[in-house]
């Protein structure tokens, strides 16, 4: 019992970096531009580079998760992305930026599939949706985090990403000393003769629609969720005269906006599914999402961003969800799968998003985020419930 507890606060914080570095390079693309001499779709491009790597992670994170353990993959991944983060402090043109980018990314990735594996592998069925919406509910701490760095110090980005790599220590404190390694993951291992886990068995004729379908949906979300996401501090400065001190104030309060919600969102889950929460909640940012980018008075905006940042709490319920709909053999393979390769094919959002902006504005753009929100709470109805039979409650065990 009390490592289940371990687990839950050690994978709290592993996860607050997810939202934190990403947010980071949003509130400091300004400073990055006037440095760098960078055009609007160049800092479309780091984020998108970031993105790309988080997409392609789910590969190798997955295959290390499922062959070798948890918690092998996950102080793999924290590793490789606090240090490439860090070395931003030494950049010195657009191209390594883009590159350095990529390769952090690529270890980002790696936390949201094996923090939300180890939850469901360590906590019964009937409070799963809450453990796992807690976990995941860092990433607007992580927001909340990063707009409190951005306020200490920007301009100097340098300085700010050299403190934000170096913070990955903090986790791995907790983890490497820690953290168990799952028992269902070493049952499962003890018991299989199927070998090594290949990223072809997620397409196997029992998961194959589920594992299509679940991509879909998250591609669909998060290609709104960072198509908006990206561009909103510069959407709050230039189309709604924010100044700029007073923008990373907006970001926090909408952050913790978020914070509440995913944890409501959570006891929501275990009352009513997992499934059906999901879709309240995509469906939500649909309808809220429009309110803000259409309101121009500034006190309206500080309350409509915490509004539909509320509703905002998919990402939260799919760390449960998607794990639960793949055995435990390729769970973290099929669980990251799905929502990185969503992630990645979400790369190109902030870059489209950009242009998309020069023709219709930035609020015409977080309008046609929306609709992707519309559309990925319709596609959910296709997955199946996975929360209809309660399970026996898993049980760890700590290994050398």
């Amino acid at each position: 019992m009390r490592m289940r507890w371990v687990v839950l606060g050690g994978s709290f914080l592993a996860y607050m970096f997810d939202a934190m570095e990403i947010i980071l390079l949003s509130l400091a693309l300004p400073a990055i531009r006037e440095d760098l001499g960078l055009g609007a779709g160049q800092a479309g491009l780091l984020a998108t580079a970031t993105l790309l790597g988080i997409g392609l992670s789910s590969l190798l994170a997955g295959y290390v998760s499922d062959n070798f353990g948890r918690k092998t993959a996950l102080i793999g991944s924290l590793t490789v992305f606090g240090v490439f983060t860090a070395a931003l402090v030494a950049v010195p043109n657009f191209e390594l930026f883009l590159l350095l980018r990529f390769v952090a990314g690529f270890g980002l990735g790696g936390v949201w599939g094996v923090v939300s594996a180890y939850v469901v592998e360590t906590w019964p069925s009937e409070s799963r949706g809450r453990a796992a919406a807690f976990v995941l509910s860092s990433f607007p701490i992580g927001g909340v985090a990063a707009a409190l760095l951005s306020g200490l110090f920007l301009p100097d980005w340098r300085l700010m990403f050299l403190v934000a790599g170096a913070g990955v220590v903090l986790p791995l404190l907790v983890v490497i000393p820690f953290f168990p390694e799952s028992k269902a993951w070493t049952d499962a291992r003890a018991a299989d003769t199927g070998g090594r886990v290949s990223v072809t068995e997620i397409f196997a004729p029992a998961v194959r629609r589920r594992t299509i379908v679940a991509t879909l949906v998250a591609g669909l979300a998060l290609t709104g969720w960072w198509g908006g996401s990206t561009w909103l501090p510069t959407y709050l400065a230039t189309e709604r005269g924010i100044p700029t001190a007073t923008v990373a104030v907006f970001m926090t309060v909408l952050n913790l906006g978020m914070f509440v919600g995913y944890n409501v969102f959570g006891l929501i889950a275990d009352r009513i599914g997992r499934r059906s929460a999901i879709i309240v909640s995509l469906l939500g940012v649909a309808v809220t999402l429009p309110l803000y980018a259409l309101t121009t008075n500034q006190t309206a905006l500080l309350w409509f961003g915490p509004l539909f940042a509320f509703f905002a709490a998919f990402t939260g319920l799919f760390g449960s969800y998607i794990g639960e709909l793949f055995p435990t053999r390729i769970r973290t393979t099929g669980a990251g799968f799905c929502f990185n390769v969503g992630r990645g094919v979400s790369a190109f959002a902030p870059f489209g998003l950009a242009a998309l902006a020069a023709v219709i504005g930035l609020s015409g753009g977080l309008l046609v985020c929306a609709a992707f929100f519309a559309a990925a709470g319709l596609l959910t109805f296709l997955l199946p419930r996975t929360d209809r039979q309660p399970e026996p409650a898993p049980t760890l065990e700590r290994t050398a």
